[in-house]
């Protein structure tokens, strides 16, 4: 079997990593590993710097989710200085956060997960990219998706000065307000993205539900994993971005905890393996149970698919109606992987739904966009639902306002050991008698994109390039291929 492949890096996804794939004598897969080789570094450097820097620092985590480190680092300084923003200012807020999650859903379907469904995922590679997406959908599609994310990015450059590394962090409130001459522009934009979300989602069921083998394709074995479920819902359990309390629901989608974000460290456990450089989470109440699913499991994910199953409900009308329509088609809890994709576009639409109700709030032209009663605490939890799911920052200071503490739990360290698990079984049901074809590799790497990972938020590069390769072993642990993609 000693044959060698080179696959490098893993395509469509932030950052890099690795993946080992061990198969038995008889050429199948016996174990996989998802291994990210970057080393974090942002919770070291942070400390010693003076607590106000912070919603500056974060956005430079990452260029593709900046606005959800910056969220919530500006929650966490909330805390520290013991004052809630104004009803004017949250709106600023979460206008800047719904904006961020149209724009950067939309870059992973249209960019990173759409040439699966669109191209098709045995397409030639050359064409299985955005390029292929636009040569099936068209153009002016093409043109629409560009438009939709610039003038969403926009509002976030309008709030926080630009939309790749925001700025606009202050406990209590936001550094501008909006006016109305504004406000019109962003109604328009908030109007436009609803019609843009209802085409997207009208795609999403022509080019994937309607077609049986890639509906086939999300209810297979190979893209089900059963864990539990972490997510913000409201005071109603409808599904919530910018605050709310953290839901856990089992693999068979009972409420299992619903508590505070500031109580988090009640409930998340923190676990290393010498691996991989992240860090790996898990239910504490349930202990480390290793990369296991089904019920004894202590694994639960975050995201799209994680948020559908803990929330009863979605907070606006358009996107309830497509939620039950997802309902209805794959039941709750549904632990179809790939089912992350459907479940991203219903929340572009919550997300353009609510820029209407806020665009159109009497409120959101206030000029109190400032609460500056500041209670001094030196402690601070900021929680928001990033794109690809919990995202938290905990802070703590010394008497001068100095970090000393930091702790950043981000989206893809929820998911690391269950996108490792999605990795082994999507390649168990690919990969057969030792054969390995690069369709297979990608229907493989499918298992991981559907979660939108963002290495570049979970770790962090020293001194800045690391190749990702998969590493197919025996049961002996000797390398039989090596598939790695060049930088």
């Amino acid at each position: 079997m000693g044959k060698k492949i080179t696959i490098n890096p893993v395509t469509r996804l932030e950052g890099h990593g690795k993946i080992d794939i061990f198969l038995n004598d008889n050429g199948d897969v016996e174990d996989a590993y998802f291994q990210v080789t970057e080393l974090r570094g942002f919770e070291r450097f942070c400390i010693g710097r003076p607590a106000e820097e912070m919603p500056r620092i974060v956005p430079n985590i990452c260029g593709v989710c900046p606005t959800p480190h910056n969220m919530a680092s500006t929650k966490a300084l909330d805390y520290i200085y013991g004052v809630a923003p104004t009803p004017t200012a949250k709106l600023v807020r979460r206008l800047q956060y719904n904006a961020n999650f149209i724009e950067d859903h939309y870059i992973h379907f249209f960019f990173l997960a759409a040439p699966d469904f669109v191209v098709g995922p045995d397409a030639n590679p050359a064409e299985r990219n955005i390029l292929g997406v636009i040569n099936k959908v068209g153009l002016d599609i093409g043109k629409k998706v560009i438009d939709i994310r610039k003038r969403t990015r926009d509002i976030i450059k309008l709030i926080a000065s630009k939309p790749a590394h925001p700025e606009g962090g202050l406990p209590g409130g936001v550094p501008r307000g909006i006016t109305e001459e504004e406000r019109r522009e962003i109604r328009k934009t908030a109007d436009m993205s609803v019609d843009f979300a209802l085409f997207a989602m009208q795609l999403f069921k022509d080019a994937v539900l309607k077609n049986k083998a890639y509906l086939d394709l999300i209810l297979s074995d190979a893209y089900n994993l059963k864990t539990y479920y972490m997510g913000l819902v409201d005071d109603d359990k409808r599904m919530n971005f910018y605050e709310g309390r953290l839901r856990i629901v089992d693999p068979s989608g009972n409420e299992v905890a619903n508590f505070h974000p500031n109580d988090y460290t009640d409930y998340i456990g923190e676990w290393v393996e010498p691996w991989t450089y992240i860090r790996l989470t898990h239910l504490k109440k349930i202990g480390w149970k290793g990369l296991i699913e089904g019920d004894d499991t202590s694994l639960y994910r975050v995201g799209p698919l994680a948020r559908y199953n803990v929330v009863d409900g979605m907070a606006t009308p358009l996107a309830q109606k497509e939620y039950e329509e997802m309902v209805k088609t794959l039941g709750k809890p549904a632990h179809h992987t790939l089912a992350f994709h459907w479940a991203r576009l219903i929340e572009a639409l919550q997300a353009a739904e609510n820029l209407q109700v806020i665009a159109n709030d009497p409120l959101l032209t206030s000029k109190d966009i400032r609460n500056m009663n500041f209670q001094f605490t030196g402690k601070g939890i900021g929680c928001v639902e990033a794109c690809r799911g919990v995202l938290i920052h905990h802070y703590e200071t010394d008497d001068r306002g100095l970090i000393n503490k930091v702790n950043l739990i981000v989206a893809t360290q929820h998911n690391a050991a269950p996108i490792a698990l999605s990795v082994k079984k999507a390649a168990q049901g690919f990969i057969k008698g030792g054969e390995v074809k690069e369709g297979m590799l990608n229907m493989a790497e499918m298992a991981f994109r559907a979660y939108d990972p963002c290495l570049g938020c979970a770790t962090h590069t020293l001194p800045g390039k690391m190749p990702l390769e998969i590493n197919i072993r025996d049961r002996s642990g000797a390398i039989i291929q090596t598939i790695s993609r060049g930088i």
